[in-house]
């Protein structure tokens, strides 16, 4: 187990946002929320768009995995405690028509913030 949350870690260690068209069905992109790391894809569905992230703290942190069936205009949050009295850190994954976009809210930088897919 460890070594697949190594793999996802060696994909990207940090989320890049990407362009328009850059991201097919099963495509992975690897995001970050504080100390922790993963890899989040879709695959169209007939109800929506699959999304599914799977994360974990650190390198020895067991994986989490999230998953989300989006419709047209819906849209999801995956977030992450941080230290009593700071905001959660949260990504917002939305669906607008054929395009996916993440966005990074509840941090100082909001600097996340890409279509995944179109």
């Amino acid at each position: 187990m460890i070594n697949l949350i190594g793999g996802m870690a060696a994909f990207g260690l940090a989320a890049s946002p990407l362009h328009a068209g850059e991201l097919s069905a099963m495509a992975g992109e690897s995001i970050q929320l504080g100390g922790f790391r993963g890899v989040l894809h879709y695959t169209g569905e007939n109800d929506g768009y699959r999304v599914i992230a799977t994360i974990a703290d650190g390198e020895a942190g067991l994986p989490v995995r999230f998953s989300a069936t989006l419709a047209e205009g819906q849209s999801a949050t995956i977030s992450v405690p941080r230290k009593l009295g700071e905001p959660d850190q949260s990504l917002e994954i939305s669906r607008s028509g054929d395009k996916l976009t993440v966005i990074e809210v509840g941090s100082v930088s909001n600097q996340l913030t890409g279509a995944i897919a179109e």
